[in-house]
């Protein structure tokens, strides 16, 4: 489809004229286009579609529309229909009132190109510059970032299941992409075991038996990817995604004996969540678990504004496989910042966004304060109200030794790299002078007697003390009770909105998905701001707004 772009869009005077009738004092979407006018120009998705071909729907208009999908969150078929017959739709739009709209599958193709033409972030970032040009948005203000688990639109399966539906899927798209090939190589009992989907409840109950059909399920893999990798089968074959899982999937839950057969590994000998295929049906989809919960998908991250008198809009959004920890996202989220222009001063965040190295970087590469409660020190040192910990130490950077609270000096400094692959100083105190004194039960436990320390290396050391030092002041309580506030962003996503469950297969649709949600919520937060509603407050139970005020 070829793009004919329009310079922009106007509402014809018979759409107001009926539109007005309808909404005397306007709606949400009639004040959105008077405020801001036409929110998407055509010439910005130019380079999504060729030069010659059929005519495509303005692409201006087809975004919107799928901003407006999420607003109400409505199917492609809901949405195709609402620019038809929605009155409001129609005025937002720019369109005639007799104007038939398009067919449902214009989105779905529309949200291909953008994935495929890595577009995703026009829709955002164009509805950010309008804000901005508004005042809605204050740069280098103050922002803050919490995540939540996404469900992946699959079903969460066990490991079992999962290597009988990765065959059975194999199998289907083998069966269309080759019948001939197919039918000569697959074996009579295959239609028994794969022929409907694979569910726990129809395997065998017993561990001995359900160790046996994993065999079973093995043997017949195997057989069909000796066949896939015969020099006889077209190699275009064994490029199928399907086939691909199916290898991939057979490696990691395989393994092969010392007498030559393969047999089904263990669970303490898989490869971690982040590499391990949950699904056949959605590779980028994994299993992660937080504190109670446990999910199988993905994890999104919202970033918002939280200035004094502006409204709360959604300035940036990640997603991620679950496994993902959210301090890997905080330098990501701060360079995508800093591109659009706007990086905060102040960044709220909570304990799993911040570590040493962090607030050093943050500061020094994109001038934003970082402010979280930091992780605690778990020695029992620092747990012991009279025990000494490493903050207790006096460590002199040039000589790279250390003083104790005894006031001997360390031994051995060392540099090192920790478990988490942290760049870190091991220092360690003598055996002779530990055992002799007065104060070893206080400092080490260790037989024999002899205190080590592992702490960062100098600016990330000084970082993390001052953190921690800004944690026990009233200034950071007020500073970082505004971080609650994304919670319920989060929350008015799921509810609203419906960021809890992914609509599409693929970490990159998901992404697409996310971002039209942000999107929605900004879109509906600013009408609702210039309208003069309030920001919502946090709601608390009747018997403990009884006690505030009796306080």
């Amino acid at each position: 489809m070829s793009l004919q772009p329009q310079v922009s869009y106007m509402v014809p005077e018979e759409t107001a004229r009926v539109a007005r009738a309808i909404f005397p004092t306007g709606n949400i979407y009639m004040r959105l286009y008077d405020t801001f006018g036409p929110l998407f120009q055509d010439r910005a998705f130019a380079a999504l579609f060729p030069r010659d071909g059929q005519p495509a729907e303005a692409p201006g208009r087809v975004m919107l529309v799928l901003v407006l999908q999420f607003a109400e969150d409505l199917t492609d078929r809901q949405a195709a229909d609402a620019v038809r017959t929605r009155i409001d739709w129609k005025y937002l739009l720019g369109l005639e009132l007799t104007d038939p709209g398009f067919d449902h599958t214009v989105l779905s193709e529309f949200r291909t190109r953008l994935v495929a033409g890595g577009a995703e972030q026009i829709v955002l970032d164009t509805l950010l510059t309008h804000f901005r040009d508004h005042g809605l948005i204050t740069p280098h203000g103050q922002q803050r970032t919490d995540s939540t688990h996404v469900l992946a639109a699959i079903r969460a399966i066990t490991r079992l299941e999962c290597v009988g539906e990765t065959m059975r899927h194999a199998l289907n798209v083998l069966a269309v992409a080759d019948p001939a090939w197919m039918r000569t190589h697959s074996q009579p009992d295959w239609v028994d075991r794969y022929g409907s989907r694979v569910e726990d409840y129809h395997l065998p109950t017993s561990k001995a038996e359900r160790a046996a059909y994993a065999d079973i399920i093995g043997a017949d893999g195997l057989a069909l990817l000796n066949a896939l990798y015969a020099p006889t089968t077209p190699a275009w074959m064994r490029e199928l995604p399907a086939v691909e899982t199916l290898r991939l999937a057979w490696v990691q839950n395989y393994t092969w004996t010392t007498d030559g057969c393969l047999r089904w590994r263990a669970s303490d000998d898989i490869p971690p969540a982040a590499l391990f295929i949950s699904s056949p049906y959605d590779r980028d989809a994994h299993y992660s678990k937080k504190r109670s919960t446990s999910w199988v998908g993905y994890k999104v991250h919202l970033t918002e504004t939280c200035d004094d008198e502006l409204p709360r809009l959604i300035t940036h959004v990640e997603t991620t496989a679950a496994p993902v920890d959210d301090g890997a996202m905080t330098t990501p989220i701060h360079a995508a910042l800093k591109a659009k222009d706007l990086l905060p001063t102040t960044h709220s965040v909570d304990t799993g966004y911040i570590d040493a190295e962090l607030l050093v970087t943050s500061t020094q590469q994109y001038g934003v304060d970082l402010v979280g409660p930091t992780r605690d020190d778990c020695h029992w040192q620092a747990r012991a109200a009279e025990g000494f910990a490493a903050a207790d130490f006096a460590p002199d950077w040039e000589r790279q030794q250390a003083i104790c609270p005894a006031g001997h000096t360390s031994v051995s400094w060392t540099p090192a790299i920790d478990q988490r692959t942290n760049d870190v100083i091991k220092i360690k105190f003598a055996t002779t002078e530990c055992g002799t004194c007065s104060l070893q039960p206080q400092c080490t436990h260790s037989t024999p007697p002899r205190r080590t320390l592992t702490i960062r290396p100098e600016e990330q050391y000084k970082a993390l003390q001052a953190a921690r030092a800004r944690e026990k002041t009233d200034a950071f309580t007020e500073q970082y009770a505004r971080r609650a506030g994304v919670e319920g962003t989060l929350s008015q996503g799921i509810r609203a909105f419906g960021l809890r469950r992914a609509r599409y297969i693929g970490q990159a649709k998901v992404h697409l998905q996310h971002i039209l949600t942000a999107a929605a919520m900004d879109m509906v937060r600013v009408i609702r701001w210039l309208d003069g509603e309030p920001l919502a407050q946090t709601r608390q139970s009747a018997f403990v707004r009884l006690h505030k005020a009796a306080a």
